[in-house]
């Protein structure tokens, strides 16, 4: 599988995990009144889950498929920004820039 289609699956997996995450602090707070600690175990929910993203790189250049300059986005490139490798493809033609 390639670094794209990992990238994308990661993507799913955030949205699965925010959408469970939103559920649990309305579900808490609908039976037991407002709680930090609910929202406060959510973050950090979050962010356990989230940390995976750091290794979704491109392998020619080393740049990250979910940073676009300085903002962080919830769905990977294709292409990567710095160098244009096509992530999407499989195989040993992936590596090389398609111009």
């Amino acid at each position: 599988m390639n670094v794209y289609r990992r990238a994308v699956l990661h993507g799913w997996r955030m949205l699965a995990a925010l959408i469970l995450s939103i559920t649990i602090v309305l579900a808490v707070d609908q039976f037991y009144g407002h709680s930090t600690l609910a929202f406060a175990a959510a973050i950090i929910g979050l962010v356990i889950v989230n940390a995976p993203m750091l290794r979704f790189n491109c392998p020619t250049c080393g740049k990250n498929l979910f940073f676009r300059g300085v903002f962080v986005v919830p769905w990977p490139n294709k292409t990567c920004g710095k160098c244009g490798t096509h992530l999407d493809q499989d195989g040993p033609d992936q590596l090389h820039q398609n111009r």
